[in-house]
């Protein structure tokens, strides 16, 4: 256990909860890419099941090793002073992505507006100009959340003025 937290640079328990959340969606982004690879032709379910663990396994090694190679290039850039923080970035990007990009569906719903009363040419553009609003107010709150508030809003500011908005 002291091994990981000196490799993480972890300095309290409660960041433990970071590396985990990193374990569990490594674990979970190598199910979900062995699983639509998985050929359906096995004929004993035995050798699915080896075959999707084996899979999951090689994958998320596969995507460990990709976050360690983004780490050591983000991490002077984004001037991160510890590692564990890195993950909670990280897993803040991927919840707010998929989460603005899940409400945009309901609020379009709500604004009357979806795929029978609009062409497609109308309706994904507008889908994804109401999915920016909605991913500037997640990336805040999730990052928030995550204990990462000054990353995320220097990184809001700093968004948000490459499209001509000052704050």
């Amino acid at each position: 256990m002291q091994r990981i937290k000196k490799n993480w640079e972890i300095t309290k328990n409660w960041q433990l909860v970071f590396i985990f959340l990193g374990i569990v969606g490594l674990l979970a982004c190598g199910y979900f890419v062995a699983i639509k690879i998985l050929p359906s032709t096995f004929e004993d379910i035995t050798y699915e099941y080896v075959f999707t663990i084996a899979a999951t396994l090689l994958f998320a090694f596969i995507f460990y090793k990709v976050t360690l190679w983004l780490f050591s290039k983000l991490r002077d850039r984004w001037n991160v002073t510890y590692r564990w923080e890195l993950i909670a970035i990280f897993i803040v990007f991927a919840i707010t992505g998929s989460l603005s990009a899940r409400l945009s569906g309901p609020f379009m719903e709500f604004l009357g507006l979806n795929q029978e009363n609009l062409s497609a040419w109308i309706f994904w553009p507008l889908r994804l100009l109401i999915i920016f609003p909605i991913y500037q107010l997640v990336l805040v709150c999730m990052g928030w959340l995550f204990g990462q508030h000054e990353f995320f809003w220097a990184f809001e500011k700093k968004m948000l003025a490459r499209f001509g908005i000052k704050l």
